[in-house]
Parts: structure tokens; sequence; C-alpha cells
């Protein structure tokens, strides 16, 4: 059998019969036990049961042979025949159509006629068919025959061009067949045709595998400049294709060294106003470095100014990827610049360590990770303390009405529910607020503008209000408060000068300052709050860090140097690996990692590439922050 007709029945094979709809005649209107039929037909159809849709759709044929639908049973007969190869059965029953004009009909006929052999005249009909009146799988069905049908025929530019169509498809598995395809057709063309191609559809992954075999055949014969200034467009264009590591390795060999280097790149905004926190960063990542290189095979870290919006973020990924040829990236710390590096980073298919709070960063792809410290790692990691390690099941909250506060809030009652427990009761107060009476006695489930003198009572009564026992203020064991000290420092005060005492108070980060421990004093003993670095931690790879950082710097680091210094540390060790040698094994390395023992928590990423951490659990003990875990 030719191969033209094998590669056009696996074509149809993943292509599904045509819905009732889409056939030749509609169903509407006929006689009710014929519609039956027919749709018993459709269902075995849908569920690939095609031996039973055949035995109906013979009976339908024999049964009901004038009734209008009978053209519909046909089609669907001949389609199976055509797909079990059964061509003089499915030429039997496509000649029992009446003649129509319908795409789907002559789509048939053009495939019926090429597997007979009659290519020329299969392919006049099928070229015919505008693609706008088939429906997708159809198109593919197309394009596949037309592109087969060219390279019979000994045209394989025109052959090239529809593969490449069908390269470009979301179906995965029939993308990669078409490239295999393509290269096959690439290596038979003149050095004149393989030109034109890579001309034609550069920036397409046909036109970069064109661009490929040309620099080969460049530099065998003896043209090395060409064949490098070809080599690097095809690896300068971020295209992905199926033989981008061969066209690194010819780089690599045309130019004497390795194609990738042993660099990291470092997005920062440098300049501007975020650009004290950047150069907190960039201390905590140079210590990283320094430590590295007195003992492993030097690598260099390339700082880039990014500003804090996306406008240079982009060329500056380009730039590091394709002119530094680092082997991964890190940074933004800005929202706006890391959601534009990552999206240019996983078109260039360089891993990124992102240390932005940005939502959705990681979920651009596959090549973007996160190593910061989230809302959501906060309210996970308090949640579960909480829950399961205190045994709280009741919890209020009362919140700032701004973005931390709304999605914190949001985030620690999704998180205690999940847990087992429930967020009773919630109150938000204005940023600029000072006087909390109101939010508080409305947790209490008081009137909040109720006077708070007490009724008169006689002596009988006062003396019998001695003998009632007393009740909790409040219906809830935790209070959740996401905002930062100089708050808290006005908030916990008043929360027993109106009534609420007894309950264990948890917060954010922001909590975690000696601002705290001045302005609230005895308000916030026992409290319990979360951080991602902890100065004085009993870890001594943490004291380690903080006295190699006052030794270098002559001060104590804060959560942004420790936040460079993991960041750079991860990406640093993985590159020491010896099966790490691409930024592909480097990519797979990152999702692999598993608890990483960094001074911001024991670090891992999940599927998505989103940071897992250990957080530091804190506590106010008598007038002092410290560490619970």
């Amino acid at each position: 059998m030719p191969r033209l007709v094998l590669l056009l029945l696996l074509s149809l094979l993943c292509c599904p019969l045509p819905s009732v709809n889409a056939a030749p005649t509609s169903i509407q209107g006929q006689p009710a036990i014929e519609q039956q039929e027919l749709q018993r037909a459709k269902d075995f159809i849908d569920t690939n049961r095609a031996d039973e849709a055949l035995m109906v759709l013979r009976g339908f044929v024999v049964r009901y042979p004038e009734s209008p639908l009978v053209a519909t049973a046909n089609f669907w007969l001949a389609k199976i025949f055509y797909q079990r190869r059964q061509f003089a059965d499915a030429r039997l029953y496509f000649e029992r159509i009446p003649p129509s004009a319908r795409a789907d009909i002559n789509l048939l006929k053009g495939l019926l006629d090429i597997s007979a052999g009659d290519v020329k005249s299969g392919l006049e009909l099928v070229r015919a068919l505008p693609a706008t009146d088939l429906t997708n799988q159809d198109q593919l069905v197309r394009n596949q025959a037309l592109a087969d049908a060219y390279l019979q025929l000994g045209k394989p530019l025109e052959g090239l061009i529809y593969l490449n169509l069908l390269s470009q498809q979301p179906n995965a598995e029939a993308g990669a067949k078409a490239l295999k395809q393509a290269h096959e057709a690439i290596g038979a063309l003149d050095d004149a045709d393989l030109a034109e191609l890579a001309f034609m559809l550069q920036g397409s992954a046909v036109g970069q595998d064109a661009g490929l075999q040309q620099a080969r055949r460049l530099m065998g014969a003896g043209r090395l400049d060409d064949a490098l200034a070809r080599v690097q467009a095809v690896v300068f264009n971020p295209t992905p294709f199926p033989y981008r590591a061969e066209a690194t390795a010819l780089l690599d060999r045309l130019t004497g060294q390795p194609w990738l280097q042993r660099a990291i790149g470092v997005l920062l905004p440098l300049t501007g106003r975020y650009a004290a926190f950047a150069g907190l960063v960039q201390r905590g990542m140079d210590l990283a470095l320094e430590l590295h290189n007195q003992s492993h095979a030097p690598v260099r870290l390339i700082y880039r100014d990014v500003g804090p919006g996306p406008e240079r973020a982009e060329a500056e990924v380009s730039r590091l990827a394709n002119e530094d040829r680092v082997m991964a990236l890190a940074g933004p710390i800005t929202g706006l610049a890391a959601e534009a590096a990552a999206q240019k980073a996983e078109q260039e298919q360089v891993p990124l360590v992102a240390l932005s709070q940005r939502s959705g960063l990681p979920q651009i792809g596959s090549y973007v990770f996160r190593d910061s410290l989230t809302n959501r790692l906060q309210a996970k990691a308090l949640a579960h303390h909480a829950v399961v390690e205190q045994g709280l099941t009741s919890f209020a909250v009362l919140y700032p009405e701004n973005r931390l506060g709304e999605e914190m809030s949001a985030m620690f009652a999704e998180e205690v529910l999940a847990l087992g427990g429930l967020v009773i009761a919630r109150e938000s107060y204005p940023e600029d607020a000072t006087d909390f009476r109101h939010q508080v006695r409305l947790l209490m489930g008081l009137d909040p503008d109720a006077s708070d003198s007490l009724p008169e009572m006689t002596e009988e009564e006062a003396l019998a209000d001695l003998f009632q026992p007393d009740f909790p203020a409040v219906d809830f064991e935790g209070l959740f408060i996401p905002d930062y000290a100089d708050k808290i420092g006005l908030i916990a005060p008043q929360l027993p000068f109106y009534g609420i005492e007894d309950v264990q108070l948890l917060g954010i980060n922001g909590w975690n300052s000696p601002e705290l421990i001045r302005n609230a004093g005895p308000y916030v003993e026992g409290a319990v709050f979360v951080d991602g670095f902890f100065r004085y931690s009993s870890y001594p790879f943490v004291r380690e860090f903080v006295d190699l950082f006052y030794e270098k710097y002559n001060e104590e680091p804060s959560i942004l140097e420790a936040q460079g210094f993991d960041a750079a540390n991860i990406l640093l060790s993985l590159l020491d690996r010896p099966d790490v040698t691409s930024r592909e094994t480097l990519r797979l390395a990152l999702n692999l990692l598993r608890d990483y023992p960094g001074v911001t928590g024991a670090t891992s990423f999940d599927a998505e590439g989103e940071a897992e951490k250990v957080l530091f659990l804190l506590q106010v003990q008598n007038g002092h922050i410290v560490q619970l875990n």
C-alpha cells in the first residue's frame, strides 16, 4: 500500500466521525423510529463501538431505502470502512450518497480517489475545498492529505507548507508527527529549496529545522562563517523545535566554547523607588556567590536593571538568555516586572526563580518558579498551627480595609475551614483607624453604639450578681489580625479594654518587629505569628548566615537579604550537580527540589513551581519574640 494512503489512514483513525448535524441530511422532521435508529448508530460511534454501529447502519439502509436519512447512514458507513482500510466497501457506500456540494462529502471523495491511486484527481478535489467549510478535525485531515500528496508528486515546498500548518495545531501528538515528517522532507531538499524554505518559514518550528539543516550543509562545504551566522540565528530564536539541542551542539562546535555559561542572570529594579529593596536582595546574593566560589567552580551573577514596570523586563530576559547565555534567571521583586519576565523566560525556555508575590507567576509555565513568602504560605502555616497543634476550632478576624487585609482574611478562613475549623466573625477597619471600639464590640456580638455604663442595681440584685458564673465575653478561641506591628500596637491594648480577653492572638510576618514589643508589651504576650525569616533562630545554618552577613556588611540581615541568599544558593547548588548540563535539566532539578535547608525555611517546589516552605512559627514570651518550631 502506498505510504500516502497509510499516512492518510493514520490521520483519519484519529478523526471522529461526523455528528448527526454534520451529516448530509438532518434528522429533524423524520419518523421517530428512523431517528431513534440513527441515534443508536451515533451513540455507538461516539463510544468507539464501530462493529455495533456498522450492524445498525447496514440494517437501516436495508429497512429504510427511501428515507431521506439513508444518505447519512451511507456517509457514516463509507467513513467507517475507510478507516478500516476496506476501500472497496467504502467506495460502494459512498457512491450511494446523492450528489452534494457539501465539503465533508467531497473531502471523503478526494481521499477515496487518492486511495485508489488517482493522486492528482484526489489532490485537486481536496485542494478546492475551502477550509472554512470544514470542521477543525477535517481541516487537519485535509492539510495532511495535501502535504502527503504534494510530497508524493515531487513538490516538497508545497508539502512542507501544509506540514508547517499541521505542526502548529494544539494537538501535541499531531504536531510532533508533522514535525518528524517535515524533518525527513527537509533533508531531501536541494540547497536552493532549503534556503527558500528557511526564509519563508522563519520563526516557525519547521523554519528552525530548515535553518539548522542549512547550517550543517554550510559547515560541510567549509563556509564556517556562514554556518555560524545561520546557527546563531536558529539558537537565538526562542521558537521551540525538537532539534534545539542539536543546534546548540553545532554552535558549540563552531565557536569552540560551550553555548551555555556558568552564569545566572539577576533581574532587579536597581534604580528608582525600589532600588533600596533591590540593594538588600543583591547583598544576600553577593554573599551566597562569594561563599560558593571559594570552594566550587566559579559562577557569575549578571545583574540587569529592569525598573519596577514591565517595559524593560522582557528585553533584559532575552539579552541574558541569548547574549549572556545564562543557565538561569532570578528575580524580579516587583509584580509587573516579574510577570513580564516570567512570560519571556517561558518563551525563551530559561528557568526563572521569581522573588515577587504577584499572583499566578508559577502558573505561567513550566520554566517559572517562585521562592518568596506569599500570603497563602502564611495563612496555611498559621491555620495549621492554630487548628492542628493548638486544637482551636473557632476564630474571628479583624482586618484592615486594603488588599493585604482582604486577601489574608479570605485565605485564613479557607485554610481554617479545610482543617475542620471555622471563622465565625469578621470585621474590618479603615487603614487610618486609631479607635477600634466599634469593631471590637461587633466581634463580641454587642451593639457598637450602646453605652458602656452599667445599669443601676438594687442591693438584692447586686448580691445575686456576685454568685452568677462568669461566661466568656466571646465565642471564638482565636483572633487573627493581618496587619503590621505599628497598627497592632494600637489594637492590642484596646481588646481587653473593650472586653476581649483570653483569646489566642494570631498574626502575619508584619508582627515580627521590635516595635511590637515596645508598643503592645503585655497585651501581645502569648501571641503567635509566622515569618519567612527569623534572625534569632536556633537553626545553626541561620545563625551562620547572620554571623557571616554581619561580618561582611556590619549589619543584621532582613528577610530581603535572606531571600536573595536562598534564591542564589538554590541555583548555585544545582549548577554544581553533574547531571545539570542544560536549562532543561536545571528545570527538572528545580521541579524535584525537596526540603532545601534555606535560611527562609526548608524549601520545595510543587508541581506548578510554587514554593512550599516550612515557615518560622514565632511567639511573644516574657516580652521577647522566640521561635516555636
